[in-house]
C-alpha cells in the first residue's frame, strides 16, 4: 500500500538564522541642494502640523521617489532652553522629545517618561541629552535594523567665510563644510544597551580631527538598531561646555568643546552669546544665518520654528552611511525518505484497471516519481508546498533525503 504521509523526528527539523547587509550611502548633496534651491527643494516634504520634515531620494511627487529618513527637533520640559516667552512652537518641541523619549527610553519605576541618557544607564541624575536632533531613517533603508559599528554621519560645522557649498546661493554663515564633525558608532558591535523598549541601542561618539578641547571622541548622542532612530545632542553645533562656570545642558549636560562664556548667564544664553558659535568657528562667525537671523543653534532652536530648524541642520549633512541588516529565518525539513516508502503514487491515474500502470508484469519491483513535497500540519492540513526541478525516480531499490527550507 502507498505510503502517503510520513511524520517529522526532531531530528529532522533545524532552524538558522542568516543577516544580510547592504551598504546604505546619503549623500549631502541629495538632502540639500539638489532638486532645487535650498531650503525649497522638490525632494523635501514639509506638513501642515509643523512637527517634522521629510527627505526623500528624488523629488517627492515623483512615483520614482523613495523615502530616506524623516527630521525633527525637540527639547525637554526641564532643558534651560526651555521658558515663558519668546519661544517658537515650544509646546510642539517639548511634545516631540517626550514623544522620542517615551519610545526609546520608556518609564521609570513612578510611571514618568525617562529622558535620554548619554551613558545608557538611565539613573537618576546621570548625564542626559535634554535638547536633540532626531532622525528617524526609513524602514525601506533600514530593514530589520541598522548594523551595530556600521553608522556614520558627518556634519559641517564651520561658520567662516569662504566658498559657497554645493552651489547654493547662500552658505547661510560661510562655507559650512570647511570642518567636519564625525559621529559613529564605531566598536559598539558588542557593546550595545538592551535596556530599551524601542529594542538594542548604543552611544555615538564625536571626532573632528582633534580640535576638541575635552577628552577624544566625546558621547554625543544615542542611535537605535531596530527603531532606526538617531538622537543626537544638539551642542553638536555648539562649543560651550559651560557658562558662566554652571553646566549648561545646551544639548546635554556634558562636554563637546570649547569653554565659553556668556554675559547674561546660563538662562539668557541666547541673549548675550559672546563666545564661538559652534565646533571649529571663530568668535565672529554664525552658525546659522538668514532667514533665521544668523542664529546659534540655541538661538534657532527656540526661536524658530521646527521646519526652519531642519532646512538648517539639513544644509550641514555632509553625508550619511550604514549597513542595513535584513534577518532571514530559515527552517529546514530533512524529508527523509527510506527504500520501502513512497513506492507508489497517490495520483490516481497511477493505475488502470487495478493494475500499475508502470509495471509490464507482476514481477517487475513498483516505480514511482516525486516531483513534489507537501509539508502538513498535525491535522493533515497542507501548510507549503515545494517543487523538484524535475521528478525523482523511487522504487524499493534506492532511498533518499530531500531538503526543504522555509524562509521567513
Amino acid at each position: 500500500m502507498a505510503t502517503v504521509f510520513k511524520t517529522f523526528l526532531n531530528d529532522d527539523i533545524t532552524s538558522t538564522r542568516t543577516l544580510l547587509h547592504e551598504s546604505i550611502p546619503i549623500t549631502g548633496t541629495i538632502t540639500s541642494g539638489t532638486y532645487g534651491t535650498f531650503p525649497n527643494e522638490d525632494n523635501i516634504k514639509n506638513f501642515a502640523t509643523g512637527l517634522y520634515q521629510a527627505v526623500y531620494d528624488y523629488p517627492y511627487l515623483s512615483s520614482s521617489a523613495n523615502h530616506i529618513f524623516d527630521l525633527t527637533v525637540g527639547y525637554s520640559s526641564g532643558s534651560t532652553l526651555s521658558g515663558t516667552s519668546n519661544r517658537v512652537q515650544q509646546e510642539k518641541k517639548i511634545n516631540i522629545y517626550t514623544q522620542m523619549a517615551q519610545v526609546c527610553m520608556g518609564y521609570d519605576a513612578n510611571g514618568k517618561v525617562l529622558q535620554f541618557d548619554e551613558d545608557g544607564n538611565l539613573a537618576a541624575g546621570g548625564t542626559k541629552i535634554k535638547d536633540a536632533i532626531f532622525f528617524n531613517f526609513s524602514r525601506l533603508l533600514q530593514k530589520d535594523e541598522i548594523k551595530k559599528g556600521s553608522f556614520s554621519m558627518k556634519l559641517g560645522t564651520t561658520g567662516t567665510a569662504g566658498s559657497i557649498p554645493f552651489g547654493q546661493a547662500s552658505d547661510f554663515g560661510g562655507s559650512v563644510m570647511g570642518s567636519l564633525l564625525t559621529i559613529t558608532d564605531s566598536g559598539k558591535e558588542n557593546d550595545y544597551r538592551v535596556n530599551s523598549p524601542a529594542g538594542e541601542y548604543a552611544i555615538l561618539s564625536a571626532s573632528t580631527g582633534g580640535s576638541l578641547s575635552t577628552a577624544a571622541n566625546p558621547a554625543c548622542g544615542l542611535i537605535f538598531y531596530q527603531a532606526g532612530i538617531v538622537v543626537l545632542t544638539a551642542s553638536v553645533f555648539l562649543s560651550a561646555d559651560s557658562v558662566n562656570g554652571e553646566v549648561a545642558g545646551y544639548g546635554r549636560e556634558g562636554k563637546i568643546g570649547h569653554t565659553v562664556t556668556c554675559s547674561q548667564g546660563p538662562l539668557n544664553a541666547f541673549a548675550g552669546w559672546t563666545g564661538s558659535a559652534g565646533i571649529g568657528m571663530n568668535t565672529t562667525a554664525s552658525v546659522f544665518g538668514t532667514p533665521w537671523g544668523k542664529q546659534n543653534i540655541v538661538t534657532m532652536l527656540t526661536g524658530s520654528s521646527i521646519s526652519s530648524s531642519c532646512d538648517a541642520i539639513r544644509h550641514r549633512i555632509y553625508d550619511i552611511s550604514f549597513n542595513n541588516t535584513t534577518e532571514l529565518n530559515s527552517t529546514i525539513h530533512f524529508c527523509r525518505i527510506n527504500h520501502n516508502d513512497f513506492n507508489y503514487s497517490s495520483n490516481p491515474t497511477y493505475l488502470s484497471e487495478s493494475k500499475i500502470r508502470v509495471k509490464n508484469n507482476t514481477l517487475d519491483a513498483p516505480v514511482s516519481y516525486i516531483t513534489t513535497v507537501g509539508l502538513y500540519s498535525a491535522d493533515n492540513e497542507l501548510l507549503a508546498v515545494a517543487k523538484l526541478s524535475e521528478p525523482l525516480k523511487k522504487d524499493p531499490t534506492n532511498e533518499m533525503t530531500l531538503r526543504v527550507r522555509l524562509d521567513y
